[in-house]
Parts: C-alpha cells; sequence; structure tokens
C-alpha cells in the first residue's frame, strides 16, 4: 500500500500581487513624504496615452519639474516624442511583460532620479487587464479609454475602472463616426467606481483638457504642498 503524499496548494497570483501591493505601498508613502506626486496613466494600445500626455506636460512644464517613465515591450518611439516637450525622460523595456510590477517601478523611478522633480508620469503598458492588477506605487491612477472602443468597456474589463482615480475619453474629435453614448460611458464607469471623474477630450481639438488639467494640478498640489 502506497502511503499518500501530501500536497500544498500555493495561490501563486493572491501571493503575488499582496507582495507586490504592499512594496507599492512603500513607494507611494516615500515619494509623498519627498513631496513628489507619481501618476501611473494606463489604457489599450492606441488610445493616445502618449499624445494626451505631450499636452498635459506643455501645459504644466512651465509651473512644475517633471520626470516621464515610458514603459514598452520594446522601442523607444514613445520616449522620444516626450522628449521632444523638453521634461526629462527614460525609456523602460519590460522585455515582454505585459504589466509594470512595483519593483519595475521603483527601478525606473531611480533610473529616472526624482531629486529634483515635483511630478513623475508613468505610462503604463498599453493593455486594459494586467496593468490594473499590479499596484506601481503611484498616487494616482489616470485611466484612458479612446471613444472609438465603445461605451461598454467599463462593464467588460471592470477591475482597470475600479482602480482609477479619474477616466478620460479621448478622441473626442472622432464623436461623429462612431456609436458612443456619453452619458451611458459615464453611468458604466459609476457602477463601478461612484467616485471617479469622467473627462471628454481631444488631444488634438484640445476639447475637455482644461478640466482634465485642473483635475490634475489639485491632485498634484495636494501632494507637493502648492496651493
Amino acid at each position: 500500500m502506497t502511503e499518500e503524499t501530501a500536497v500544498r496548494t500555493v495561490q501563486i497570483k493572491e501571493d503575488i500581487t499582496s507582495r507586490n501591493n504592499a512594496q507599492a505601498a512603500s513607494i507611494r508613502e516615500s515619494l509623498i513624504r519627498e513631496k513628489i506626486f507619481y501618476l501611473n496613466v494606463m489604457s489599450s494600445p492606441g488610445s493616445g496615452k502618449t499624445t494626451l500626455i505631450t499636452q498635459l506636460l506643455n501645459r504644466l512644464r512651465s509651473d512644475y519639474r517633471i520626470g516621464v517613465i515610458e514603459a514598452d515591450l520594446d522601442s523607444d518611439v514613445d520616449a522620444r516624442t516626450i522628449a521632444q516637450t523638453g521634461v526629462k525622460v527614460i525609456q523602460m523595456h519590460t522585455m515582454g511583460a505585459c504589466h509594470i510590477t512595483c519593483q519595475m517601478s521603483r527601478e525606473a523611478l531611480d533610473a529616472l532620479g526624482t531629486q529634483e522633480l515635483d511630478v513623475v508620469i508613468l505610462e503604463n503598458i498599453g493593455n486594459l487587464v494586467c496593468p490594473a492588477e499590479f499596484d506601481t506605487g503611484a498616487a494616482e491612477n489616470l485611466v484612458l479609454l479612446s471613444l472609438p472602443e465603445g461605451d461598454d468597456k467599463p462593464l467588460k474589463y471592470p477591475l482597470m475602472f475600479e482602480i482609477a482615480s479619474a477616466v478620460a475619453v479621448t478622441k473626442l474629435d472622432t464623436a461623429p463616426a462612431f456609436d458612443f453614448s456619453p452619458d451611458a460611458f459615464r453611468a458604466n464607469v459609476h457602477r463601478r467606481n461612484p467616485e471617479a471623474p469622467v473627462f471628454f477630450v481631444s488631444a488634438v481639438a484640445g476639447d475637455g483638457l482644461d478640466e482634465l488639467e485642473a483635475w490634475l494640478r489639485s491632485r498634484i498640489n495636494a501632494v507637493i504642498g502648492r496651493e
């Protein structure tokens, strides 16, 4: 008769994410103590993250010292685009990873150098699933969704919208070509996250940028201690 071998089941995902989130809390607390605002920008590929970040940088860079971390599987296309604004920027390659962990976030912050900065913006990997599961240590999460993606996405990718500090619908200038209901989208976001403000913007036409900028300035100033 063969003796049964005890088998231990390990919940790997829960263990990894819980350890990641504990370390991320340490990053967040440290940056807030140093009065550095850290913004994590997430969306699907092609939503216009880089274009919107560029427009916001042009509006903010005269008042804040800003650095940008560009995360991609490969290439430095977005980093070169951001560099044209004159802000400090580094490219982070994830070597195939579909998300940024807090350890990757910490290493990128160290490589960027935050000592002389007020604001750091992380452009996360284009993905509405994996990045939502890993806390980067950012003070706020800005989630983008391009209007052509549809007003039902908060229902299909709930976690991303649940962790959002704010949501911005981009490419508002394409509205005439698509069946997208702003009211339905806002309602779908608020089913997942009642507190998240929703902005409708066009980086090309400039629509809605004043409101998004005002929200961002209020969050920055709350961390760095500026009125």
